[in-house]
Formats: C-alpha cells, sequence, structure tokens
C-alpha cells in the first residue's frame, strides 16, 4: 500500500536517513571532480609564464580535458548501465586522481613544446576518467531519492561545483602562491585516490544497504525511487540496452532535444568560470593571483546559494501541487534569465560591482541549473546511465567551444567585452529553449 505524503509519525521517527550520508558522499566527490578541473584555471597564469603559452594555445589546453570527457560520454552511459555505479564510479575517481597527480611532474620534461603536449594528452586523459561521473551521480539519485527529494538531491550535488571554487579556488591560489603550481597537483591527485577506496567501502544500492531499515526503503521505493539500483541483464537483453537504436530514440525526442540544448548553454557559464574567469580577473582587472584566487570564490559562494535554494524552490513546488513540468521550469527560466546579467560587467569599471555582477550572474545559473534533476525524472528507467550520458555529453561540449572562442576574441580584440557577450547570449537561449521546445516534463518510454 502506497505511503501518503504525511507519513505516520512513528514511522517518520524510526526512519533512517542513509540516503543523505550517500548524497553527502556524491557531494565531496563532485567538488573534487570540479576542483580538479578548476587547477588549470588556478596555475595557468603561473604555467604561462614558466612555459610561454599563448591565449590561443592556452585554450587549446583547456579544452582538451572536454574533448576526452564529451566522446566518451556514450560508451561511459554503457558501461554504467553494464557495470552498475559503484565499480565504474570507483574506477573513474581512480584514473582521474591518477592523471591529475601525474601533471605536477610536466615540467621535467624541458622544453616548451613537450610540456604543452604533455598537459593536453594528460588533461584529455582526465577528461575521458571522469566521464561516467556526472551520469553515476543521477543513476545514485534516481536510485535513492524519491521524486520530491530528487530536485534538492540533484541541486546539492550539482552545487558542488561551485564549492569546489569556494573552497579550492583560494586554497589552490594559495598553494601556488606559497609553494609553486606543481604542489596543486600532488595534492589533488592524491586526495582523489583516497576517496576511490572511500566509495568501494561505503557506496551500495538501497535494498542491499545494511544500514538501510525498512521504513526508509519503502519510503524512496514508494515514492518512485528505483531501490534495487543496477541488476545484470541477460546477454540479449544487455545488447538492446546498449543499441544505438536507444541513442537514436533519445535524440529524436522533442524534449530531450530541448534539455540537450540548454544544458550545453548552461555549462557555457560553468566553463568560462571554470577556464578563463581567473584570468580575466588578472589579466582584465589587474588582480594578483592570490587575490584572484580569493575574489573568484564571492561568485561561487553565491552560485552555490543559488544551486542549492534552485532545487528547494522546485520541490517545494511539487508538494506544493504544481506539476513537474511547472516546477522545473520555473527556476530555470527565471535564474537563467538573471544569469544573462554577466554582460553588465562590459560596462562597468569598479571592481566591486565586476564581482557583484558576476556574483549576481552566478546565483542566477545555480538556481536554473537543474538540468540532473530533470534527468532522474525523465531519463527511462532501462537506461538511465545512457540518457545521463547524452545529455552529459551535449552539456560538455561547452567544455570544448568556450574556452577556445573565448580565447580567439580575446587573442584578436585584446579584451573580453566578446568573451562576456558571448556569455550573456547562451544565458538567454537556454531561456527559449525550455519556454519553446521543452513541453511537457516526464519519462520517457523507449519502445
Amino acid at each position: 500500500m502506497p505511503l501518503s505524503r504525511t507519513a505516520i509519525p512513528a514511522d517518520v521517527a524510526t526512519r533512517t536517513k542513509v540516503r543523505y550520508a550517500i548524497l553527502a558522499l556524491i557531494f565531496v566527490i563532485t567538488t573534487l571532480n570540479y576542483a580538479d578541473r578548476a587547477t588549470l584555471s588556478v596555475t595557468g597564469s603561473a604555467m604561462r609564464a614558466e612555459f610561454g603559452f599563448d591565449a590561443i594555445r592556452m585554450g587549446y589546453i583547456f579544452s582538451a580535458f572536454s574533448w576526452a570527457y564529451v566522446l566518451s560520454q556514450v560508451p561511459a552511459g554503457w558501461i554504467l548501465d553494464r557495470f552498475g555505479a559503484r565499480r565504474v564510479y570507483a574506477a573513474s575517481i581512480f584514473f582521474w586522481s591518477l592523471f591529475t597527480l601525474l601533471q605536477s611532474a610536466i615540467g621535467v620534461l624541458g622544453s616548451a613544446a613537450a610540456a604543452v603536449t604533455a598537459l593536453f594528452a594528460l588533461r584529455f586523459a582526465m577528461g575521458a576518467a571522469e566521464s561516467p561521473a556526472f551520469p553515476a551521480n543521477a543513476k545514485v539519485v534516481a536510485s535513492w531519492f524519491p521524486t520530491q527529494e530528487r530536485g534538492t538531491a540533484s541541486a546539492i550535488f550539482n552545487s558542488a561545483q561551485y564549492f569546489a571554487a569556494v573552497v579550492f579556488t583560494p586554497l589552490m591560489a594559495w598553494v601556488t602562491h606559497a609553494y609553486g603550481w606543481h604542489h596543486v597537483y600532488l595534492m589533488m591527485g592524491i586526495g582523489g585516490l583516497v576517496l576511490a577506496l572511500v566509495w568501494l567501502k561505503v557506496m551500495k544500492h538501497p535494498a542491499s544497504h545494511p544500514q538501510v531499515n525498512r521504513q526508509e526503503l519503502e519510503y524512496i521505493e514508494q515514492g518512485g525511487g528505483l531501490v534495487n539500483g543496477h541488476q545484470p541483464k541477460a546477454r540479449g537483453e544487455r545488447t538492446a540496452g546498449a543499441g544505438w537504436h536507444r541513442v537514436r530514440q533519445l535524440l529524436t525526442n522533442r524534449m530531450l532535444v530541448g534539455v540537450y540544448l540548454a544544458q550545453f548553454c548552461i555549462n557555457v557559464l560553468t566553463y568560462f568560470f571554470l577556464t578563463w574567469f581567473p584570468i580575466y580577473l588578472v589579466q582584465a582587472r589587474g588582480m594578483t593571483i592570490l587575490h584572484a584566487g580569493l575574489v573568484a570564490s564571492l561568485p561561487a559562494i553565491c552560485g552555490f546559494l543559488g544551486g542549492v535554494l534552485g532545487g528547494v524552490i522546485s520541490d517545494a513546488l511539487i508538494r506544493g501541487g504544481l506539476s513537474l513540468t511547472v516546477a522545473r521550469k520555473v527556476p530555470i527560466v527565471g535564474g537563467m534569465a538573471l544569469s544573462a546579467c554577466i554582460v553588465g560587467c562590459n560596462y562597468v569599471h569598479s571592481d566591486w560591482l565586476v564581482v557583484a555582477l558576476m556574483s549576481l550572474a552566478f546565483f542566477g545559473k545555480g538556481v536554473g541549473a537543474l538540468g540532473w534533476a530533470v534527468v532522474a525524472d525523465t531519463a527511462p528507467k532501462e537506461a538511465i546511465g545512457l540518457s545521463g550520458s547524452i545529455f552529459n555529453m551535449f552539456g560538455n561540449a561547452a567544455g570544448i567551444v568556450t574556452p577556445i572562442v573565448i580565447g580567439y576574441l580575446v587573442a584578436k580584440t585584446g579584451s573580453f567585452d566578446g568573451a562576456l557577450a558571448f556569455v550573456g547570449v547562451n544565458a538567454l537561449v537556454t531561456v527559449v529553449s525550455y519556454l519553446v521546445i521543452v513541453k511537457e516534463i516526464k519519462r520517457v518510454e523507449l519502445v
């Protein structure tokens, strides 16, 4: 018999809350994930000074991660649906951390050309290794959380990107300033190797987790959570699950196409922040590396708060009786419209106004970044990993385009004005995509 939203108080009192511990773990892992991606943005100025990278070459090095990350998404989704999140995620954390650690040693190669090649190759390998991470997060949330909590859970793990900037950007800037850029990669790589072991020890799906009691399991399952997680299938079913016909069905669904386009545009803002933002503060605003690292944490704090608030608002709208479509679209459209204010940085001169506008823009982006909740709501039950990977592939294509486009704009004009306009336009395209292309938000049924 289904549980009502107003559960019996005794059941609520005795219900375990293991799902929150699992959420906390994927939040910590995702924080490290984004901190590792951002190492180059913090150490980039020091590395450019040592090796003589120009802006265009730096743009290509920034994009190396995303080339591999995007190309690996569909295979990563198949692997997740085949082997489950526990083993695949552990391998992902281990290898991306190893490749981060190895970046500390590129200075021993001597020549600048060899250093550029090695850095590009290691960032490329790191992107491939990280490719299962976010689809695995979505798979875990779909298993561990009922629908009415899924928006908040997805927003919390997605907001780790801002938390990473709050904590690790100033920390990495200080380490670069005090000890040199090499030590940043040593610190982050070793931390990740430890986390891979923690994940293997802690992670299980709800139905087999020893600390989950019957009340919590029923609450998750009757609220739409897929409590049995990954289940091995017969060989013929695996082949069907990984077939290109399923990819075609996902790519020809109008709702999903609109969601994919919007995620690309949202991630233009993300990758500007992860790649060029600290360099913008140093080159365009004349800050030191240490000062830029501290200043960059302020918009990140606002992004983190907005990210959590967006999920809370969306789930509150669902509990208030509004449809899933309205509950997801309201924060996405409102937040991304607000984030377009980043263009205002081109028209102000005071550093505090620039930081204020950047903070407002990233607050709005945080509120609107509910794409992973939409994936958990809409992905076919038999292809959650694949659906999340395709979504992530489109979103992170922005990681290829954004740093290269900004690199060329800065090299050609000597200014970041065009770059900020490019970012602002993408925020508005997100609004149009959800209002015009995405209609009803609902779970896709494959045939």
